[in-house]
């Protein structure tokens, strides 16, 4: 299995988790713990999966939802 996941979560520990886990299991991640960090790396087009946090700082998860 591979693939680019970007976490977009701000509780460290929640975001250690999915990490670890994801990447266990093959797949590249790359973490950011806030929603203007979130929106320019998803629209990058490097990432197949966004796991995207709602209650991000700066911008909530709804919002760069909405704008992507």
């Amino acid at each position: 299995m591979s693939g680019r996941i970007l976490i977009a979560e701000d509780d460290a520990g929640i975001a250690a988790f999915l990490d670890k886990g994801l990447r266990a299991n093959g797949f590249a991640t790359k973490l950011v713990a806030d929603g203007e960090s979130a929106h320019a790396f998803a629209r990058s087009g490097e990432f197949d999966l966004l796991v995207l946090d709602i209650g991000l700082p700066q911008r909530d998860g709804f919002t760069v939802l909405r704008q992507l």
